[in-house]
């Protein structure tokens, strides 16, 4: 499939039918967002999100917490009004915007040049609002939980006049692959109702410790989430966690590991992770879910990261526009399966 070209961030415009603030006063005062009062207009593309999803978006490095506060307290203005967290934005809102103290600690990270060029590289797709991205391991798809920086926040300073960029899924931090990216409301809601009902596709390259079990071509087990007393979550197999389906498909055999394709037909956390550990084949690097012993074995083949990628995913636009991308093996996973077939 011939790749799309890369469509350009909106250039930037006085016109106050923006995202942009409008009518700033100066704040030079430390430790602020260093922005006075601001009034922002909602353009078409933000129709419906709410309040609360929007001014996170806006207000970097700013807790949550805080942004609730400032609803409650009335000092965010819809059409010179007070509303709730849960009120829906229509076109052309007139928001007011207060300014808000950031601590230095909570300062929102700035993504460097290494960074931006790597993600510049791993586009593999942008057009009709949606953007699907190779994205690298070790790389968090958010901030949160000690992480200052993810691979959403980095876009959104790469297109920054770009008035919306959501996550449309998520890929869990040591998964390399192709994420899903809305650069249009219109296109997350319609990629989202197609994930819920089973019809966006998303293919997985994984390598399982040991001989997969012939026949194990789809797993069904309930999964539910449990947190460790060290706090570390951990997903496990319980009869009363949620349904839980993955598609396995033997791709390659080697001494003491098997390659396969990966389909999730549900979208739980650790999926396929659990389910190949359930199998009793868990997944090469795994520090969650398969033992030192075996993550050691494979270290002597060069594998120094979870052996998991997201290889491709399809889905449709809201104009019925068909879209199947497929994301590349990573070189150092290419390397380990060159050393096992030398093995």
């Amino acid at each position: 499939m011939m790749r799309p070209m890369r469509s350009n961030p909106p250039k930037s415009s006085k016109s106050p039918r923006s995202a942009e603030s409008v009518g700033d006063t100066d704040d030079r005062s430390s430790g602020t967002t260093g922005k006075g009062v601001q009034f922002l207009t909602v353009p078409e593309e933000l129709a419906g999100q709410r309040i609360d999803n929007f001014l996170q978006a806006r207000l970097k490095g700013v807790p949550r917490s805080r942004v609730y506060r400032i609803l409650r307290k009335g000092e965010v203005r819809v059409n010179k009004g007070r509303v709730k967290a849960e009120y829906r934005l229509k076109a052309g809102d007139q928001v007011r915007v207060p300014p808000i103290r950031v601590s230095e600690g909570t300062a929102p990270a700035v993504a460097g040049e290494s960074l931006r060029r790597t993600l510049e590289a791993a586009i593999l797709y942008d057009n009709g609002g949606l953007l699907v991205v190779n994205k690298p391991a070790g790389l968090a798809v958010h901030g949160g939980s000690g992480v200052r920086l993810g691979l959403i926040e980095a876009l959104r300073q790469m297109y920054p006049k770009s008035p919306f960029m959501e996550l449309v899924h998520r890929l869990d931090r040591d998964t390399s692959g192709a994420i899903l990216v809305a650069r249009k409301r219109s296109v997350l809601l319609h990629v989202q109702s197609e994930l819920r009902a089973g019809k966006l596709g998303k293919s997985y390259l994984a390598l399982a410790a040991g001989k997969w079990p012939r026949g194990h071509k789809l797993v069904e087990a309930p999964l539910k989430k449990n947190t460790l007393k060290s706090g570390e979550r951990m997903v496990v197999v319980d009869g009363d966690g949620k349904p839980s389906t993955t598609r396995f498909q033997v791709e390659e055999r080697f001494p003491g590991a098997t390659l396969m394709a990966a389909e999730p037909v549900t979208g739980r956390t650790h999926q396929i992770r659990v389910h190949a550990q359930f199998v009793g084949c868990p997944l090469a690097g795994d520090v969650k879910y398969a033992s030192d012993e075996i993550n050691n074995a494979f270290r002597e083949q060069g594998l120094k990261r979870l052996f998991l990628h997201s290889a491709g995913v399809r889905c449709t636009l809201p104009d019925g526009t068909r879209v199947d991308v497929q994301a590349p093996l990573p070189p150092e996973l290419v390397s380990v399966l060159e050393n096992l077939r030398r093995s």
